[in-house]
């Protein structure tokens, strides 16, 4: 999975997925834009890659804020000349029960996790269109595939991205750029850390491997969806998820 030459540039990449993306992404030889909103967690990732012989910088971003996406990825592209691998990670929960969810919660997890996606892929297109050559990788999640009660907008800006995935793979299949998600499942992450351990005991019991995964089984996959290895693959849903959930 040689990514030499190649420009990525991952958001929610301070913390958990994101933060194993990049890294991983570096290790395999690529230059690497690492997005998010805080700029201290974002520098010291960008030491991490840099002392590897990578090549890295940090765009401060909010990705709930278009202005602030459509000027840190013009900053990127100016800084590295295109953009040829997205990975749309950043994400949030804002959990309740449905008919108690107020509207200012669902709207924030929509505007996070899925219309940030649209707005990205719109600012990297032209550069991916421009060298006929790109990949955007989308981290949705199982919940988007199963459902979750108390994560209706979760699931729903989750499911929403499989479906942006697979539309975008029909708009740009013709230019060899792909379009492509990762679900993960139960992943040891900040966002799971802060479930009770009854919760995460019950979680087990329902994976066929037995174990939570770790950021790296996102990353691994990230890395093989971005390479020539998986240059026929576009518009597919790769599962990382323990068996949790299989179709």
């Amino acid at each position: 999975m040689k990514l030499e030459g190649r420009v990525a540039l991952v958001t929610g990449a301070s913390q958990g997925i994101g933060h194993a993306c990049a890294l991983a992404l570096a290790r395999h030889g690529a230059t690497v834009a690492v997005a998010a909103r805080t700029q201290p967690k974002l520098d010291e990732l960008v030491t991490q890659i840099t002392a590897t012989g990578a090549k890295s910088a940090a765009f401060v971003m909010d990705v709930s804020d278009e202005e602030q996406i459509k000027s840190a990825i013009k900053s990127a592209i100016a800084q590295f000349g295109k953009i040829d691998i997205l990975v749309n990670n950043a994400g949030i929960t804002r959990d309740q029960l449905l008919m108690r969810m107020k509207r200012a919660d669902w709207d924030a997890v929509l505007n996070t996790n899925l219309t940030s996606a649209f707005l990205c892929m719109q600012q990297v297109i032209a550069s991916m269109l421009k060298q006929r050559w790109g990949r955007i990788i989308n981290i949705t999640s199982v919940f988007g595939q199963i459902g979750q009660a108390g994560q209706a907008n979760y699931a729903a800006s989750k499911a929403g991205l499989i479906g942006l995935t697979m539309a975008m793979a029909r708009e740009v299949a013709s230019r060899n750029i792909t379009c492509n998600a990762v679900a993960p499942g139960f992943i040891e992450t900040n966002m799971t850390a802060v479930l009770s351990e009854e919760f995460r005991q019950g979680a087990v019991k329902q994976i066929p491997l037995g174990r939570v995964g770790a950021p790296g089984d996102v990353a691994s996959a990230v890395c093989f969806l971005a390479s020539e290895e998986a240059s026929y693959i576009t518009g597919h849903v790769l599962n990382v998820n323990g068996g949790l959930f299989m179709g």
